[in-house]
């Protein structure tokens, strides 16, 4: 929004006519330490094996890795990484305040064809000097992933950018699932959708359980792919994914679905459908 370099106005007159702060436009956010990035690292594989440990028991395990670490900085570090405990508790329906929550409607539900049903969620990827958060649009019938987007920014956008491209490369879903997270909360997360008649479902806040396919992939890509690599950048960790998900989606065959691929998988069932 603010040129440094722009001729003609000055940094302060470009501030004075955009009506914001000029220490705003000075200030450079300190980052996150190295101590911390690795703490975030540890966190991230042992959440995977254990997501129902909270702050208390990740900062106790920890504690025993040899960490120097109280549970304040670990809630911390697993509010910026986006990872809660997962368990039953009181008053779960808690987004961003004044976004709509939607009810869960897939319990029950049998799934049994393509475009019946799409999921959403967002994850954490470890970076040598950073982090950054995926997320991806999969075809729940089928576990193929439609579509995926990478940012440095947990905001709405990235999301939003997923969203448009699944829905015109593979049509639109009977039903749209998401998390209660304020990025699927959204008004412009749930207009697409709502525009084109999807009916939206959320699960219980903090239940993976309800979103189970999608957490499994998380896994595979973790331990298949993420963990092995290392990414140092964003550059390298968007090759990296983009090369693990055609593996998965063409290459990688699935035993529930008949030692299919997902994407064979979902083109089958779109043809005879025809």
């Amino acid at each position: 929004m603010v040129h440094r370099k722009l001729p003609s106005l000055s940094v302060a007159r470009q501030c004075r006519l955009l009506d914001i702060s000029r220490s705003g436009v000075y200030y450079r956010p300190s980052g996150v330490s190295e101590e911390d990035l690795n703490l975030m690292k540890m966190i991230d594989r042992q959440y995977l094996a254990t997501p129902f440990y909270g702050a208390r028991k990740i900062a106790v395990w920890l504690k025993h890795k040899g960490q120097v670490v109280n549970r304040k900085r670990v809630r911390r570090l697993m509010r910026m990484m986006g990872l809660k405990a997962i368990y039953r508790r009181p008053r779960t329906s808690m987004p961003a305040a004044g976004n709509k929550i939607y009810p869960y409607l897939l319990r029950g539900m049998e799934i049994t064809r393509p475009n019946q049903v799409w999921a959403a969620d967002i994850t954490y990827i470890p970076l040598a000097r950073g982090f950054a958060y995926l997320v991806v649009i999969m075809d729940w019938c089928s576990r193929r992933v439609l579509s995926w987007r990478l940012s440095n920014t947990i905001d709405s956008a990235f999301c939003v950018e997923a969203l448009e491209e699944a829905l015109r490369r593979f049509g639109r879903p009977e039903v749209f699932n998401t998390d209660q997270g304020a990025q699927f909360t959204a008004s412009d997360f749930t207009a697409p959708l709502l525009a084109r008649g999807v009916k939206i479902s959320m699960d219980g806040k903090g239940r993976c359980i309800d979103n189970v396919f999608v957490e499994r992939l998380w896994r595979s890509l973790k331990y298949e792919e993420v963990y092995l690599k290392d990414y140092d950048d964003l550059v390298e960790a968007r090759a990296g994914i983009r090369a693990y998900f055609e593996f998965y989606n063409d290459r990688r065959r699935h035993q529930a679905l008949g030692h299919q691929t997902p994407a064979s998988f979902y083109d089958c069932l779109i043809s005879e459908a025809a």
